[in-house]
């Protein structure tokens, strides 16, 4: 399929990669593996070659993890935000704008200037914003999306009808003891989807959507396997309906999942699991992403070209539906 929209696809910035872990990332992911990432997360000629053969034609770009949610210091993280914003557009999407486009990086740090910055690169051009999950704070703690200190930041995405990408990060130290041993499962291979669905699951409960009820939040790799674990999730809950923190939600959890949130088969190819993911959330709300350059071009789109799907579903999920959630008009 020709003209394909990929909605995971990271890059770095100068300053993120005088943070990055490399040495640790090399050590949980492989050392061969790590060394390619890190050169391709800073490419810009060869991705678009890529893309050219692989039948994409357009990438929305973001900062790779953990980005501006690992910075400490509030004014720090707000002035690497935008730095990060300025390089993306100026380095990316303004060398190749009918090719590139962008969600901003936010620093939820400070939310009332993280609302300022997503009302400025909207404003200039970006089609969301991308979160890699919790914000750090102080002394190993961290702050969720769905906690009250973020509403400015929410009023803003609501007020623009711009989505917002709920991006994975590895759990909290404090949190990580399970994977003792296991060190390569705490991140892509395992830890990212239950600590991102999770995450999903606190924002359906907390009345987020019942406040703002046309917010949209996509997701990755085929929904971090919400579509097969949500409806038990619902049952246990209807169930459980006289016991505690259970949150404010007015409608059940599939509600919002149906309603508010889109999935992407970033870094998921699988028909089967695509095909559950229809069944849960239906084809309007599927994104065909690859998760560049984590993952590969051909192969994301050797399986999506060739999946077993009716071929409008196939060009809604590869094209039309991005086109739609992200105005782009002449897509």
């Amino acid at each position: 399929m020709s003209g394909k929209i990929a909605l995971e696809e990271h890059v770095s910035t100068p300053r993120n990669n005088s943070v990055w872990d490399a040495a640790g990332e090399a050590d949980r992911n492989g050392p061969d593996y790590m060394a390619e990432v890190d050169r391709r997360l800073l490419d810009v000629d060869d991705r678009v070659a890529e893309m050219d053969r692989c039948g994409i034609a357009i990438t929305v770009l973001s900062l790779t993890s953990p980005g501006i949610q690992s910075i400490l210091d509030p004014a720090d993280a707000v002035a690497a935000a935008r730095a990060d914003n300025d390089f993306v557009k100026a380095t990316y999407v303004d060398a190749y704008p009918d090719r590139f486009a962008w969600f901003a990086a936010v620093a939820l740090q400070d939310p009332d200037q993280t609302a300022a910055e997503l009302q400025r690169a909207v404003t200039s051009g970006a089609v969301g914003a991308m979160i890699n999950g919790y914000t750090d704070l102080p002394g190993g703690e961290a702050r969720y999306l769905d906690e009250p200190d973020n509403l400015p930041f929410w009023e803003t995405a609501a007020r623009l009808g711009v989505p917002v990408y709920l991006h994975p990060r590895e759990p909290l130290l404090s949190q990580q003891r399970i994977y003792r041993g296991y060190e390569s499962l705490i991140g892509s291979a395992w830890g990212f989807a239950h600590e991102t669905a999770t995450h999903a699951v606190r924002l359906m409960l907390s009345g987020l959507f019942d406040r703002f009820p046309d917010l949209q939040i996509i997701v990755g790799h085929l929904g971090e396997g919400l579509p097969l674990m949500l409806p038990r999730l619902e049952h246990r809950l209807r169930k459980q309906h006289a016991g505690i923190g259970l949150g404010q939600a007015q409608h059940p959890v599939g509600h919002y999942f149906r309603h508010n949130f889109y999935a992407t088969t970033s870094g998921h190819f699988h028909t089967k699991g695509l095909l559950d993911a229809i069944s849960e959330l239906g084809s309007d709300r599927l994104l065909f992403s690859v998760d560049y350059p984590y993952e590969d071009m051909a192969e994301a789109s050797s399986w999506f070209d060739n999946a077993l799907l009716a071929e409008a579903d196939r060009h809604k999920i590869g094209s039309t539906n991005a086109a739609r959630l992200l105005g782009m008009t002449g897509a």
